[in-house]
């Protein structure tokens, strides 16, 4: 299977265009994720060196020296040529792990709080309509966070019946629900299994503010912004290619957005790469008219290339759903972006690997940035430290069969 992707690769490869870019620049923004950015270069280097394999292609890693955000150096031979990547995450987790600090009762108080902003507003049924998948997702952690009370609570009523009969009544009931806690704490020790609390979370942070991102957050896309802008006035750079990831995809639409209104930003290349996206999740409450305003500024730019990539066998994303469309925010006329696309995780990976992973929920939300057994157009790798800049990697390409543009918020929610 190897052998047989790379003779298939190479051809395609060999029939496009010369290299367009010698040095790129690579900013990554995740999505909610408490973990250190050191996670994203381990997981590059073993999925880049995978991919080469596969696909016939030689790529190597190196650390970044300077300043600047956390980082690494990526230097790739494709059919003879060479190209330096300079790949930079731009860091939230912070801000992430500060809002996971709720303790398990406070989880539930949360629970009642984001159940009823998106029911009470109807994001949800919306949500339901435009995507079961997604919208079932969401739901996971309510459901699960509640079986587990009734675990626990079912528990300590039972504790307590056993304990009444050796104790009175107004003893055995205390002792008994005290288990309570204990098993509750118990759930959450082991969350690493079944990402409930995680979920929650995650939910939770989006409809916070019902829409609008927090203060402390705002202040982080300046700042990345700012970082873009700086890359982008670099004359030794051919393109900066801004790369968001699930909940970071809609991050990455509100930094773009800021560095494109800032005006000219030189003469590199501008590229938004958009994976996973689950855009709809803060675009449907009610607050978020910012995102969709940004959403709709992307669209109608002739400043950059933005290529959409999701997967129907991705349960946690959007699939096929273009993310300014679903959003109620394609302007009239004069919509440009973006291109989207599937990665094809049922013909791209083989059989058994698809077995593997097709019920790992959240290692398939993640195959994006891993190798392929068999890869289409879309390789991370070749997009990230290629030769070739995004726009010419898919220039002349058609968006992907059964791609929606359908939105379910009422009109009078949508950009007019």
């Amino acid at each position: 299977m190897a052998e047989r992707a790379r003779t298939e690769e190479r051809p395609r490869r060999q029939a496009r265009t010369a290299q367009t870019v010698r040095r790129r620049r690579v900013f990554y923004i995740p999505g909610y994720d408490p973990f250190p950015p050191r996670r994203y270069r381990e997981l590059y280097r073993t999925e880049s060196a995978a991919q080469a394999e596969i696909s016939g292609y030689r790529i190597r890693q190196r650390p970044k020296r300077g300043d600047g955000p956390y980082g690494w150096v990526v230097t790739s031979d494709v059919d003879g040529a060479r190209t330096e990547a300079e790949i930079n995450i731009l860091e939230w987790s912070d801000i992430v792990r500060a809002s996971m600090r709720a303790g398990v009762f406070s989880t539930y108080l949360l629970l009642v709080r984001t159940a009823w902003i998106y029911l009470s507003t109807g994001a949800l049924f919306r949500l339901f309509r435009l995507r079961a998948g997604p919208a079932i997702a969401a739901m996971y952690p309510v459901v699960m966070l509640l079986g587990q009370l009734a675990i626990a609570l079912g528990l300590g009523a039972g504790l307590a019946v056993a304990l009444g009969l050796v104790l009175p009544g107004w003893a055995a009931w205390p002792l008994g629900l005290a288990v309570v806690p204990l098993v509750l704490h118990g759930f959450r020790r082991i969350d690493s299994r079944f990402f409930v609390h995680y979920l929650l979370l995650d939910f939770a942070f989006t409809a916070r503010h019902r829409g609008r991102n927090p203060p402390e957050l705002e202040a982080r896309l300046d700042d990345f912004a700012v970082q873009i802008r700086e890359a982008l006035e670099d004359p030794a750079v051919d393109e900066v290619l801004v790369v968001g990831h699930s909940s970071g995809v809609h991050l990455g639409v509100s930094v773009l957005a800021r560095v494109i209104r800032a005006g000219p930003q030189g003469a590199a290349r501008l590229g938004f790469l958009s994976l996973g996206h689950v855009v709809p999740m803060q675009a449907y409450l009610p607050d978020a008219r910012a995102l969709r305003e940004d959403l709709r500024a992307l669209s109608i730019s002739d400043a950059l290339f933005w290529l959409d990539v999701t997967a129907p066998g991705d349960g946690c994303c959007y699939a096929l759903c273009d993310p300014v469309s679903s959003a109620g925010a394609a302007p009239a006329s004069g919509k440009r972006w973006p291109l989207v696309i599937s990665a094809a995780f049922t013909q791209s990976l083989r059989p058994e690997t698809w077995r593997k992973y097709r019920r790992r929920y959240f290692r398939l939300h993640f195959q994006y940035l891993c190798a392929f057994d068999a890869p289409r157009d879309y390789d991370y790798f070749l997009i990230t430290a290629g030769p070739l800049a995004l726009a010419d990697r898919f220039a002349g390409r058609k968006p992907s069969a059964s791609v929606s543009h359908a939105c379910t918020l009422p009109a009078s929610e949508r950009l007019g």
